[in-house]
C-alpha cells in the first residue's frame, strides 16, 4: 500500500520552512535597521544657565544649643550667568610650537623635493603616521591611502604641479628615509 501525504499536509511542511526562512531573513534585515537612530527629536537651544550659590550658616558649637540662623539682607544668594556653550580653545600659532632637528630636518627634505606644506604640523603628523605604521606592520597601500589624503587635503596643494599619488609617495619616502627611526 502506497502511503501519501494529503496535498494539503506537504504545502503546510514547506510552508513552515519558508516561513523559518522568511521570518529569519527579516530579523536580520530589522537588526540592522533602527537601535542606534540619530534623528532628533527637539532642537537643542542656547539659553544661559542661572547657578545659585548659596552661603552656608556657621557651624554652632558642640556644647551649645542650635540656634536658629537669622536671615540678613545683604545675604542674598549669590547667583552667575554662564553660556551653556563652552568658549574655544585659542588656536596656538606654528611660531609657538618649535621643531625639533628631526622635524627641521624633514621638512627641508620635503621642500627639496618639492612639496611644501602649509603647516609643519601636516607634514609631522603624516611622518609619525609612517613611521607608526611601519613599525606595526601596516600594509603600504592602507599607509599610501591615508598619506594621500593627507597630502590631497593640505592647503598648499597644487594638483597643477603633481599628482596626489606622487605627493604622498614623497611624503612616504621622506619620513622612512630621513624621520623614523632618527
Amino acid at each position: 500500500m502506497l502511503r501519501t501525504r494529503p496535498v494539503g499536509e506537504r504545502y503546510i511542511a514547506g510552508g513552515k520552512v519558508a516561513g523559518i526562512v522568511v521570518a529569519l531573513a527579516a530579523t536580520g534585515l530589522l537588526a540592522a535597521c533602527g537601535g542606534n537612530d540619530s534623528t532628533a527629536s527637539s532642537t537643542p537651544t542656547l539659553k544661559p544657565s542661572h547657578t545659585t550659590a548659596t552661603v552656608p550658616a556657621a557651624q554652632s558649637a558642640p556644647n551649645s544649643a542650635p540656634a536658629a540662623p537669622e536671615p540678613s539682607p545683604e545675604q542674598a544668594p549669590a547667583t552667575s550667568t554662564a553660556n551653556e556653550r563652552p568658549e574655544p580653545a585659542q588656536p596656538t600659532s606654528a611660531e609657538s610650537a618649535p621643531l625639533s632637528a628631526k622635524d627641521q630636518a624633514y621638512l627641508d627634505e620635503l621642500k627639496k623635493r618639492g612639496v611644501n606644506p602649509s603647516s609643519p604640523d601636516i607634514a609631522i603628523t603624516a611622518a609619525n603616521y609612517v613611521c607608526q605604521s611601519k613599525a606595526s606592520g601596516a600594509s603600504d597601500q592602507e599607509v599610501k591611502t591615508f598619506v594621500n589624503a593627507m597630502a590631497g587635503t593640505d592647503p598648499s596643494f597644487d594638483p597643477q604641479k603633481m599628482s596626489v599619488e606622487q605627493a604622498g609617495q614623497i611624503y612616504i619616502d621622506v619620513a622612512t628615509q630621513s624621520y623614523c627611526n632618527k
